[in-house]
């Protein structure tokens, strides 16, 4: 995002994350990921929400990079910049995007489950576990938010810009293989 969108929309983005990670830290630390862990319904549900959702990413990224690509094989078209055809969004929709990219993200819940699961034992203290909340939030927030600094500024956006139909393209498919993998599993385990 930060390579195709304003600065305060990458930022929002970024805190879109941030906030997510802040969810998945809090759902652990109180047992609720546990509980959907162990129950198979609600466990089969959020892969499949997130499955779908990271499918649905992939389908948009394949989408761009198709219609790029086309647009760059018809000699006789005007050429434009590929940053005409990016449409801005706004910095809530930013943050949304963030914010649900991380929060439906089967994968993150797992990593969640398991990160509290060793370091942070029943005797541990709700300071201890404040503590690591606000602590991940920061760290996830300033990573996220420096990667949209940087890749926000101009001259590093029209360098990804030119590239933007192939990193599209690998982002697609990458994105749809993790989502047929996590579905595929689900099937199988079934």
């Amino acid at each position: 995002m930060a390579t195709q969108q304003t600065r305060i929309t990458a930022v929002y983005c970024a805190l879109g994350i941030a906030v997510a990670i802040l969810v998945h830290t809090l759902l652990s630390l109180m047992g609720i990921s546990v509980m959907i862990q162990q129950s198979p319904v609600a466990y089969v549900l959020v892969q499949l929400i997130g499955s779908g959702y990271l499918a649905w990413m992939g389908y948009g990224a394949l989408m761009s990079a198709i219609k790029a690509i086309k647009l760059k094989r018809q000699p006789d078209q005007v050429v434009t910049l590929p940053s005409d055809n990016v449409v801005k969004i706004s910095s809530f929709k930013g943050f949304k995007i963030g914010l649900y990219t991380n929060l439906l993200n089967p994968k993150a819940l797992i990593f969640f489950i398991t990160l509290f699961t060793v370091f942070i034992t029943p005797q541990v203290g709700n300071s201890t576990k404040t503590a690591a909340a606000v602590l991940l939030f920061g760290l996830s927030f300033i990573w996220f938010g420096l990667l949209a600094l940087v890749l926000s500024k101009p001259r590093i956006q029209q360098k990804l810009l030119a590239a933007n139909s192939i990193i599209d393209l690998f982002v697609g498919v990458i994105f749809i293989t993790v989502a047929v993998t996590i579905a595929s599993n689900i099937i199988s385990n079934m």
